[in-house]
């Protein structure tokens, strides 16, 4: 039954797609923007606000879960693939469509970056305007392969700023959320970062899946060696999204990847930071969500010690790399 539902609404989904990524394209090329009142008040939310799109965001998620959870009654297709971005499902098409459609009706002087929409079309761009960026599933290979650890993403950023976040895995049934200033939850419950200062002492999660972009093997590959040399263990979950939550949950001391895309981390941002953990990018300084090379931490001096592990092995491998020529 499931299989016959989902080939009747696939075309209309795909339909909408396309119409969104037109919409999208309309609003780069055009850069004038009139700024009205109504332009302003949509900027400037309040706590009221932030809890209306909080709620209707988390409904509407825990719904876009239901479709994956029927996921195995019906053929997943991959639908493009990408060495780099790696494949792209039916069920994620499906899924970002039915988010954005809802989004959009329900706020429509919002804007979206959405890895299917935004990511296949035109460089993402951020502006002070509320921006949902949504990532539909999280570790599509690991949904294709029915491996758990996988997710839906969605964060809202007003003023270029996270002001909640929504991570769910419907598999597992975990639910967790943040609103800024109000803590980290997970299904309702606070969460908070351990309290790991040192690397040796430290458990990782680092994505191995990154070795396959070639032109940065060795400096991957080196990094991967210097920390499990320095660190307690290191995890891969296949999930950069869950590999936060986790950091957020405590049972993960120090997530670390470079290369990721603006919805890959927007839930997960506000959802460390506000279980008390610490964001920098990889080569220290402050975090760029359009461009996250990111190290996440459960303390302040744990990600500075990885920090210097990794600019210092850095160094090593571009020695190397001239020495080679």
């Amino acid at each position: 039954m499931w299989k016959s539902i989902y080939r009747r609404h696939l075309p209309n989904q795909i339909s909408l797609l396309k119409k969104i990524r037109a919409k999208q394209a309309s609003r780069i090329s055009n850069r004038t923007v009139t700024l009205s009142k109504v332009f302003f008040s949509t900027i400037m939310a309040n706590d009221q606000d932030i809890a209306k799109y909080f709620e209707f965001a988390k409904n509407l998620t825990l719904e876009a879960g239901e479709l994956i959870k029927n996921a195995n009654n019906i053929e997943k297709v991959i639908e493009s693939e990408w060495i780099e971005k790696g494949p792209v499902t039916n069920f994620d098409c499906q899924i970002e469509a039915l988010l954005i459609n809802a989004l959009s009706k329900e706020f429509p002087d919002h804007k979206f970056i959405a890895e299917e929409t935004t990511g296949l079309s035109m460089l993402p761009e951020l502006t002070d305007s509320p921006t949902w960026l949504i990532d539909p599933i999280d570790g599509t290979v690991n949904f294709l392969h029915s491996f758990s650890q996988y997710c839906i993403s969605v964060g809202l950023a007003i003023c270029k700023e996270m002001v909640l976040g929504i991570i769910y895995n419907p598999i597992t049934s975990e639910l967790y959320t943040a609103k800024k200033g109000q803590g980290a939850f997970l299904n309702e419950k606070p969460i908070r970062v351990s309290k790991s200062t040192e690397l040796k002492k430290s458990l990782l999660m680092f994505e191995v899946g990154i070795l396959r972009i070639c032109k940065k093997r060795d400096i991957i590959l080196a990094r991967f060696l210097a920390l499990i040399d320095s660190c307690q263990s290191i995890r891969n979950v296949g999930s950069a999204t869950l590999s936060m939550a986790y950091v957020a949950k405590g049972i993960i001391d120090c997530f670390h990847m470079d290369g990721l895309q603006p919805w890959d981390v927007a839930a997960g941002i506000i959802i460390v930071a506000e279980a008390g953990g610490t964001l920098i990018d990889s080569k220290g300084g402050p975090f760029n969500l359009m461009k996250p090379n990111l190290i996440v931490a459960s303390t302040t001096q744990l990600a500075h010690e990885v920090t210097k592990l990794i600019v210092d092995t850095d160094l090593k491998t571009q020695r190397k790399r001239l020495q080679r020529t």
